[in-house]
């Protein structure tokens, strides 16, 4: 499975590029602050042809160039929970983000809804792009947080240990998870999300979150301090 990231210009936040193979369809999972001309040359350089944009959930972070990414013609995909927040996802910030925003960016600009959005469901099978993509609802970090999982590993990755592939969004993180007190957030969602969602997937399971690097559930079970008080 061919798979890039590219880390947005704010809060780190990743997206990737997934396909099949180079020289065919792809999805893209978020889109962040600045991603867009980056997220065009990868498609250009590996002849990628988009045909969706999954998002893991409706923080602006995670969705900031998902318009022009969309291009009017492909789909934005977002568990129902969460799709509110794609109304004018400028406007559910709290001050101090805004604030930073505004400071490294300049004013925050005018939000445009995406023309398509697909509300995905819990435990739905995707078939997009030649993929199969399973939706797990996870909600605590936002109401509509979902995992993604994909029974293949990115090239280079062959593993005798690894065999599945789950982009975490802001649910599960290299040693910590996504916070909870942004609003939306619920702690006690949470919990009952990484005891019933992360804590049953596979040892086996690569993990591409949100922020930060990859990690694998197996590494996560044992040191993750947050799926150890569970």
């Amino acid at each position: 499975m061919f798979v890039r990231s590219i880390v947005a210009d704010a809060f780190g936040t990743n997206c990737y590029v997934v396909a099949p193979e180079e020289g065919e369809e792809c999805v893209l999972v978020d889109a962040g602050f600045g991603v867009v001309e980056r997220v065009r040359e990868v498609l250009a350089q590996h002849r990628l042809r988009p045909a969706a944009v999954l998002l893991t959930h409706g923080h602006l972070d995670h969705v900031y160039s998902v318009t022009p990414v969309c291009g009017g013609t492909t789909a934005a995909y977002i568990h129902g929970d969460d799709a509110y927040r794609l109304k004018d996802p400028v406007s559910l910030l709290t001050e101090p983000v805004r604030l930073a925003l505004e400071q490294q960016f300049g004013r925050v600009s005018t939000w445009t809804e995406p023309e398509r959005v697909v509300h995905v469901r819990d435990r739905e099978v995707l078939e997009l792009a030649g993929l199969q993509v399973e939706i797990a609802h996870a909600p605590g970090h936002t109401e509509g947080s979902v995992l993604f999982s994909l029974p293949a590993l990115p090239h280079g990755l062959a593993s005798d240990e690894l065999d599945r592939t789950v982009l975490s969004g802001d649910v599960l993180f290299a040693g910590s998870i996504g916070r909870t007190d942004l609003p939306g957030g619920d702690h006690a969602a949470m919990e009952r999300s990484l005891r019933d969602v992360v804590m049953p997937l596979a040892d086996s399971s690569l993990v591409l979150p949100g922020h930060g690097p990859a990690t694998t559930m197996a590494r996560e079970r044992r040191t993750n301090p947050y799926l150890l008080e569970l």
